[in-house]
């Protein structure tokens, strides 16, 4: 599928991310992982089976990913600057009625976007366990291979998988520290009151404790084929993801 045309909106502190659209009809915006960038969604075929069955679907790129603005400054990245991107866009195009999902990174920063007071129709949590949720981004394997690239050095064999998804972004390590040192944690998490649903790949260890998310939370619990960087591309993710979203029309 033709990538849809990059459009731009205005954040509240005038740096102008990136996002794509595609569709017509009940918005939904889906929200990707760490290193990743909103054209994630298009290649595992969830934003066009979305936008065939009705949806508008809102694709946006965090600052440091995609088409979105690299900050070389840590003054652009300040504690939860994603989540406020996430709701000047929100704000910006006049969302109404909307659901919301993320995977991984995308998950944690859609929680926090109801958190601080979204109100969007249903939401979807990709990738993302218990623990995960929270904590904030500084420290763990992330923050060490980012460091190793800043600093030219070897990474760990147990890190290569994440630097090879970091190099293949092929964003400026140090802008995806300040990003990662900008996610906050949810450390008081409440059962919502929207409907809500979790899926995560049954391969993904490091997110074993999903399912107990799913129950704090009060939403429904998808296991999926996969581990946590394949999960998202599942077929049965996405039909899981379908299924959730036209569930919010009937």
């Amino acid at each position: 599928m033709i990538a849809p045309p990059v459009h731009r909106f205005r954040a509240r502190d005038g740096l102008e991310p990136a996002y794509r659209e595609l569709g017509e009809g009940t918005p939904v915006v889906l929200l990707h992982g760490f290193t990743s960038s909103g054209e994630a969604w298009l290649r595992s075929g969830l934003a066009e089976q979305l936008a065939e069955r009705g949806f508008r679907v809102l694709l946006p790129d965090f600052r440091g990913h995609g088409a979105s603005p690299q900050p070389d400054d840590p003054a652009r990245c300040p504690p939860d600057v994603l989540v406020d991107d996430g709701l000047a866009l929100v704000e910006r195009l006049g969302l109404t009625g909307y659901a919301l999902g993320g995977y991984s990174l995308g998950a944690r920063v859609a929680l926090r976007m109801v958190v601080r007071g979204a109100r969007p129709a249903r939401i979807l949590l990709g990738g993302q366990g218990l623990a995960a949720m929270q904590r904030g981004g500084a420290g763990g394997p992330l923050h060490r291979v980012l460091t190793a690239l800043i600093e030219g050095r070897a990474v760990e064999p147990s890190d290569a998988g994440t630097a090879h998804w970091i190099r293949r972004l092929g964003a400026d390590p140090r802008a995806l520290m300040h990003v990662l040192n900008s996610v906050v944690p949810t450390e008081q998490l409440t059962a919502l009151t929207i409907p809500a649903l979790v899926a995560v790949g049954s391969e993904d260890t490091g997110h074993a404790d999903a399912e107990p998310l799913a129950r704090l939370l009060n939403a429904e619990f998808a296991p999926v084929p996969g581990d946590h960087y394949g999960a998202s591309a599942a077929p049965e993710f996405t039909a899981a993801a379908v299924r959730f979203f036209l569930a919010g029309r009937r």
